[in-house]
């Protein structure tokens, strides 16, 4: 819905589709013995129950994709400014297993490879999921070289909760203003702390107040001032920004489109040099 809308509705927007990721690829953040299981059908029934997804080779491929996908958003924004995963967002897989609808982790594995492809050195994953990012924090705990900001609801999944660069917990019913204070103090931190050449940003629905398994209170028009605001800091620093569209559960799949959809909208306005990107 939210690629027939965005083709329909964003003049010169090009979505291309998403590349498929190589198990070397997968390596930079996932133990080889963790993508053999997944590939070949062998994870446990315990270990699909923790990802959510029954195994079929289809979930393989659209979990290799979604990674793809990100990978080409982070090359299409260093040539244009922003470019967008119309998925992607999957910040619970850990290096040695899956959750909360994550197979592999398409922001920790992407970040990686534009280093090892001499793109950039220093990348920030910035998560605005509602949900901590805690498959990233623990895979890139102590890589000094990719930085973690995650601003999150504090009693949401998951409830046993990794280490970020960069933690804001939120309390339940954050509105709009407590929200963007928080965000603006985060922005601050990341940047008087560290100096990266490329933003990869989740640009979850979540926080929406109709969201299903979000506990903060977002309106539309706040969400779309949070994605202003990493976007304007972006371009203030003259960064490439990477968007991954992550969660979102809205009582109505309408209003998750909705979000989404202007999030993209949003991003088409940072775009540099060349027609806005969309991989997904």
């Amino acid at each position: 819905m939210l690629r027939d809308q965005a083709v329909a509705q964003i003049p010169g927007l090009r979505c291309h589709e998403a590349p498929t990721t190589s198990d070397g690829v997968l390596a930079l953040a996932h133990h080889p013995h963790y993508i053999h299981r997944v590939s070949s059908g062998a994870l446990s029934a315990e270990e699909q129950r923790a990802i959510g997804f029954p195994w079929s080779e289809a979930m393989v491929e659209r979990s290799r994709r979604s990674s793809g996908a990100t990978i080409a958003a982070c090359r299409a924004a260093l040539q244009s400014g922003v470019s967008v995963n119309l998925a992607g967002g999957t910040h619970h897989a850990h290096a040695d297993r899956g959750q909360g609808f994550c197979v592999f982790n398409d922001a920790a594995i992407a970040a990686r490879l534009m280093q090892a492809e001499r793109r950039v050195t220093r990348v920030v994953i910035i998560d605005l999921d509602v949900h901590q990012g805690d498959g990233t924090a623990s895979i890139l705990a102590n890589d000094d070289s990719i930085f973690t900001l995650s601003l999150h609801a504090q009693n949401n999944y998951p409830f046993d909760k990794s280490r970020s660069d960069l933690d804001i917990a939120l309390p339940d019913g954050t509105d709009d203003r407590h929200y963007l204070q928080q965000l603006d103090h985060a922005l601050r931190m990341l940047f008087d702390r560290f100096d990266p050449q490329l933003i990869i940003y989740l640009a979850g629905a979540d926080p929406f107040e109709g969201d299903r398994l979000g506990r903060l209170s977002l309106s539309v028009d706040g969400l779309a001032q949070r994605d202003r605001a990493v976007l304007n800091a972006a371009r203030a620093r003259q960064l490439p920004v990477a968007i991954a569209m992550a969660g979102g559960y809205g009582h109505r799949i309408e209003e998750t489109v909705a979000i989404h959809l202007q999030t993209l909208r949003i991003a088409g306005e940072y775009v540099i040099e060349q027609p806005q990107r969309v991989v997904g």
